[in-house]
Order: C-alpha cells, then sequence, then structure tokens
C-alpha cells in the first residue's frame, strides 16, 4: 500500500470517527524514518483541510526532519525545573485547550519529567484520544514491555523506557517503517541520525549489522503477531474465551519474576487466549509473616502483570502443587508457566521428596507445564519465531466480546456514599444480581462468593474488585456492580476499592465465567471509564456513562 494510501485510509477513518483514534508509526531502530513519515502525512492532512497541530517532535538535530515541522502549527512545550535542570515536554493539557483534528506525538514511550500531569507520556495521549482528537505518534519495537528480556538478550541493551502492550494492541492503525541495515548504517555514516562526533561510536557498539538485524527480525516478528491477532474472524476471537487459557506461576521470592511474565504474555499472544498471573500464598507468606521488602517487591512483579494484560489471583493454599492444578482446573487453564526450581538435598531425595514443579507435571492430568530456567534464561530462544512478514498497516477489528450492557441495568448498579464493609458490599450485589424469581436463590449465592473469597481475595491493589461464583442451574451469567465513594473499610489494598464487578455464572458452563472476567477486566483496564464510573452520582447516570462508553468503543470503520 503506497503512503498517500495510508494517509488516506486515516483520513476517511478520523472523519468519520467520534472518538480519538491512534496511529503509531512502527520501527526497529533510531534512524528509519518514523518521525520523518509521521510529518509528512501531518503535511498530507492539512492540506485536506485537517486541522492539526505538533504536539511534540524530537528531530535530534536531523535537518530534513526539522524542516518538515516549518508549515504545521506546533504547541509550545511545557518548561518545568527538575534537579536545578530546565527540561521540556509535551504540554497536553495546551493540546487539550487547542482541540484540533489531530496532535502529531513523537516517542511514545517516553517518561515524563516528575510533576507532569502523567508519568509516561503514552498517558498522555490516552487522555489527547479520551477527548475526542485523534494522534499520530512514533514508537520503536524495543520499547514493549513484553520484549524486555529479549532485546536485552539479542543486543545486551537494557531498555529502561517502556510501555505496555496494550497500547499497541489499542491502536487503530500501525504503519511498519522498514528500511535495511545496510541502509540505515549508510545513513548513520553520512550523517542523517547523529551528529558527526557520535558516528564511530554508534557504528561501533549499538548499531552493528548484527544488532539491527536482530532489532528488525524482532520488528518484523511483531507487526506479524499483531496482523495474526488483528485478521482472525469473530469466531477465531472467541476462541480465546475458551477452554487452554494460559497461567504463569508467582512466587514471592522466585528469581526473574518478570521474565516468566513476559513470557506467558507473548505465549498467550501467540496461543490467542487470555492468561492468569497467580500467586500462591502459603501461611509462611501472610503479609504480617513477610518482610517489607519482599512484599515490595511481590507487588511490583503483580503490578506488571496486570500491565502485561494478565488477571492477577492471589489463591491461599498450603500445598503450592495442589492449589496450582485446583485454580488451573477451575479456570481452564491449558498451560502452566513456571520457574525452574531450587534443587533439592541429597537427603530430601532419598526421602522421596519432590519439587512444585515434579508434583506438578506428574499431577497435571493434559495440562501443558512450561518450565523455564529462571536462573539462566536465553530469551532469544524463549519463544517458536515466525517468518518474517513484510506488511504495513495494520487496521484495528471489531470487537467481539459481550458488552457490560448486555448484564447491567440500573437495578443491579449500587452506590454507596459512605464507607462500608465488604460483607455489606457483597451481600448487596449478589441480591442485585440475581433476578426476582432467584431472590430464593440469594444465600446460596453469598456463600459461594464468601467460599471463593477465601480461596484468595479478588480485590485487588489497583481499586477494583472481581468477586465471582457459579451456581448450579442457573440459567445465564449475572452481573452487578458496586461504586463507592470512600472505599471498603475493611480490605487493606495500596489504592481504595472504589469499583466492584460481582459475577454469577452457571456452574455447567465454566467458559461463561471466562467470559464474563474477560469482559469485566477489560473495561477496568481504561481508566478514563472508571474516572468516569466513579463520578456517577445515580445508577441511572453510571449506566449513560457504561452506554456512551461501550458505544464509543464501538465506533469502528467498517
Amino acid at each position: 500500500m503506497a503512503l498517500d494510501d495510508k494517509a488516506n485510509s486515516f483520513l476517511r477513518m478520523i472523519r468519520s470517527s467520534q472518538r480519538g483514534r491512534l496511529k503509531v508509526y512502527l520501527g526497529y531502530c533510531a534512524g528509519v524514518g518514523k518521525t520523518y513519515q509521521m510529518l509528512l502525512e501531518g503535511h498530507r492532512l492539512r492540506k485536506e483541510g485537517v486541522d492539526v497541530v505538533v504536539g511534540l517532535v524530537e528531530s535530534h538535530g536531523r535537518e530534513d526532519t526539522a524542516r518538515l515541522v516549518d508549515g504545521l502549527e506546533v504547541v509550545p512545550r511545557l518548561r518545568q525545573e527538575y534537579r536545578g535542570v530546565t527540561l521540556e515536554e509535551m504540554d497536553a493539557d495546551a493540546v487539550l485547550a487547542r482541540k484540533p483534528a489531530v496532535v502529531l506525538v513523537d516517542e511514545l514511550a517516553h517518561t515524563n519529567v516528575p510533576g507532569s500531569r502523567n508519568k509516561k507520556r503514552y498517558e498522555d495521549v490516552q487522555d489527547i484520544l479520551e477527548a475526542g482528537i485523534h494522534v499520530i505518534t512514533t514508537l520503536n519495537v524495543q520499547h514493549l514491555e513484553s520484549l524486555y528480556d529479549t532485546v536485552e538478550s539479542a543486543v545486551g541493551i537494557k531498555v529502561r523506557e517502556r510501555l505496555p502492550d496494550s497500547v499497541l494492541m489499542e491502536a487503530d492503525q500501525i504503519v511498519n517503517v522498514d528500511v535495511t541495515t545496510q541502509d540505515l548504517r549508510r545513513r548513520l555514516e553520512q550523517g542523517k541520525i547523529y551528529p558527526v562526533e557520535r558516528i564511530q561510536t554508534a557504528l561501533g557498539n549499538f548499531f552493528t549489522g548484527p544488532n539491527l538485524e536482530q532489532l528488525r527480525e524482532i520488528a518484523l516478528r511483531e507487526l506479524a503477531s499483531q496482523i495474526d491477532s488483528r485478521r482472525r474472524a469473530p469466531e477465531e476471537q472467541e476462541m480465546s474465551l475458551t477452554p487452554d487459557q494460559v497461567m504463569v506461576c508467582l512466587s514471592s521470592a522466585g528469581p526473574n519474576s518478570d521474565t516468566l511474565l513476559r513470557y506467558a504474555s507473548r505465549l498467550a499472544g501467540r496461543l490467542n487466549r487470555n492468561w492468569y498471573a497467580l500467586y500462591v500464598q502459603t501461611p509462611s507468606e501472610e503479609p504480617t509473616a513477610i518482610d517489607a521488602e519482599t512484599q515490595r517487591v511481590l507487588a511490583g512483579t503483580l503490578t506488571l502483570a496486570k500491565q502485561l494484560g494478565a488477571m492477577v489471583f492471589t489463591y491461599k493454599g498450603a500445598d503450592i502443587p495442589d492449589t496450582i492444578l485446583r485454580f488451573a482446573r477451575e479456570y481452564q487453564v491449558g498451560h502452566i508457566v513456571v520457574g525452574s526450581p531450587s534443587r533439592l538435598s541429597l537427603w530430601n531425595k532419598l526421602r522421596g521428596r519432590k519439587s512444585v514443579v515434579e508434583r506438578l507435571m506428574e499431577d497435571a492430568g493434559g495440562i501443558t507445564v512450561v518450565v523455564l530456567d529462571t536462573h539462566k534464561m536465553d530469551a532469544k530462544t524463549s519463544l517458536p519465531s515466525e517468518p518474517p512478514v513484510r506488511a504495513t498497516v495494520v487496521t484495528q477489528p471489531t470487537p467481539s466480546l459481550p458488552m457490560l450492557t448486555h448484564f447491567l441495568s440500573p437495578g443491579n448498579i449500587i452506590i454507596w456514599d459512605e464507607p462500608v464493609l465488604k460483607e455489606e458490599v457483597l451481600n448487596a450485589l449478589a441480591k442485585a444480581a440475581l433476578s426476582n424469581s432467584e431472590q430464593g436463590r440469594l444465600s446460596e449465592a453469598s456463600q459461594k462468593i464468601w467460599e471463593r473469597e477465601q480461596l484468595g481475595s479478588t480485590f485487588f491493589n489497583e481499586g477494583v474488585a472481581f468477586p465471582h461464583a457459579r451456581l448450579d442451574g442457573l440459567a445465564s451469567p449475572r452481573l452487578a456492580l458496586g461504586l463507592t465513594r470512600h472505599g471498603i473499610v475493611d480490605v487493606t489494598t495500596e489504592q481504595p476499592i472504589e469499583s466492584v464487578f460481582l459475577i454469577l455464572t452457571p456452574a455447567q458452563s465454566p467458559t461463561a465465567q471466562l467470559q464474563m472476567l474477560a469482559l469485566t477486566s477489560k473495561s477496568a483496564q481504561n481508566r478514563h471509564f472508571l474516572q468516569r464510573l466513579r463520578s456517577a452520582p445515580t445508577p441511572d447516570a453510571a449506566m449513560k456513562i457504561i452506554e456512551d462508553w461501550e458505544r464509543m468503543r464501538e465506533d469502528i470503520v467498517p
């Protein structure tokens, strides 16, 4: 597809859209031409009468790129003092006040100066999109969170600035900006990427032929994965909600938990499956029994799991393999990802002791157990590779998940204006979820929900809860939503619980539980949606927010 065709495609999209659209120019390295192509498209859109502004462009001294900014309106940057140095950032508030049709924003993974509107530039972009402004941006593939270990292993570099894969997955269009590695090195030698004094150092370090080939291959694989995911028919998309999910097992002191999570994230993406991150809390790992540093590391690991798209669960159990397998069977898991176990002493081996992994493999009963050597993990070989695909544009498909409006009405939305207890929330939402003819089952539903909570709380650190249970004889899934103004007083989390999605599903249909968990967790990942819900004064207003949000999410160009 020619570049003019790509620009016209985005032009048609933004003219017919009621929500902010996101287009990403993706490359494998600095200097391939992402910013240049973004600016060219800005000029093309401007000639078509579209109101385009530059939110932020980093030319890095490249004259050809800097010249392309001329003729485009530039929103002045925000100057901020940090540790005695004046730094410049995109002024997201000024962009929102200016409210153009399209804004050009360079370097999506950038970390903002402390004290900025948001910690990361991609969050600024999300705010801009939420305001109905379309965004064209740039990104290098190595900044994707799930590729951190792969990139480090391939080229020996730790990428500090990263963003969740979901940001790229939610883009409406992705354009692969690609040049051969020989051409890229030639550009560098000609002074088109870095100043003269940096050229030889760059050629001998990061810009070596093997490094660039590795990064280019990673970028092409990522594009292949994105294309494969987005071109699936709705029937194939729904396969991701059926049995054979992926789970990764975490421990409070396991080595390289981040690597395990990134592997599981990419495995789930390859298999088109949901995935879960499970931390088994043994009696010796109660919060009061582990030190503050271990708690901090564990909290960071669970936060990363959520950023990578996992549903995070804590299950209580003294027998770790048994607890893992109980969870796997409950949530239709087909692949269990675990780290390599510590070696047992000779004495324990003589006594017939077995490691967690050995017991999992013996008792898995048809579940695939993937054991990664987390002590010496080679990220380059952690996943099978796909053949490179030289496609250039990826367009977002219509979502196939059911919607909250299929299950919610003002009658099963409850708002608490005062601090409330967990038991009161669960009981009230269980009553709201059941129809009038099903109220005789309220005691049973409440008991099932509490039994699930005893296994491990579904009230998470991010201020959202997903209590759920399966009931015999229930005809179809049920959902209720609780919103609290001042949190739940007897639940200790880093962020007060403000949104509770209570789910009841038929026991005879395990897949229904997976579908409802996928629906609610996906919805709760959107911070703007949650912010709007929390501000709703009444159940009717909350329902209107849900309807408007889902209508906006359905605004996809055929």
